[in-house]
């Protein structure tokens, strides 16, 4: 979702907007705050994590492809190892079908661009399939997460909870919050 801005609703006004559709734009104004705050909780949380020997984006595709062994190793040469921040939107739009094909390694790695992403606007790209379902039945792939990256990813979902357009999936993060994505200790 793009949130609007201050300028933004003030053009709004200029132009006549009525009341109701600008306290709307206000509310979503507010609510861009509190992604960006939260962009700077996951940033936080998983600074300086590398891929390490983990499944990579475009390798996770070649998995995806059934691709041989030789393919796959040739997508990981193209593969972000070092700092996630550097992937860009447009490849994790192109792959975002690798997120069911992480291992732990590469969810740790790969998990704070994709949210970020979202909060920035980005395409969902099935996130709360892989936090609120997934996460439930496969517990390996978010094994390696420290509790603060674990807390970074339950104030996401409790974002998106407070969300009425994910009201679909409500019931599914609430799952996921009450018995996985529990506080840390």
């Amino acid at each position: 979702m793009n949130y609007p801005t201050a300028d933004e609703i003030a053009e709004m006004k200029s132009r006549g907007y009525d009341a109701e559709t600008i306290r709307l734009a206000v509310q979503q104004m507010e609510r861009g705050k509190e992604a960006l705050k939260l962009c700077a909780l996951i940033e936080a949380a998983f600074l300086g994590v590398t891929l390490g020997s983990g499944v990579g984006l475009f390798q996770a595709q070649g998995l995806d492809d059934y691709a041989d062994e030789v393919t796959c190793a040739a997508y990981r040469e193209k593969d972000e190892k070092d700092d996630w921040r550097r992937i860009s939107a447009e490849d994790l739009n192109c792959c975002h079908s690798s997120l069911s094909f992480f291992d732990a390694e590469g969810m740790r790695f790969h998990l704070p661009a994709f949210l970020i992403l979202d909060l920035q606007g980005g395409d969902r790209m099935g996130m709360t399939f892989h936090l609120a379902h997934a996460a439930v039945v496969d517990q390996t792939k978010f094994s390696l997460l420290s509790p603060e990256q674990r807390l970074s990813v339950r104030s996401y979902l409790l974002f998106l909870l407070s969300d009425p357009d994910e009201a679909f999936d409500h019931p599914h993060i609430q799952h996921a919050l009450d018995h996985y994505w529990v506080c840390p200790a």
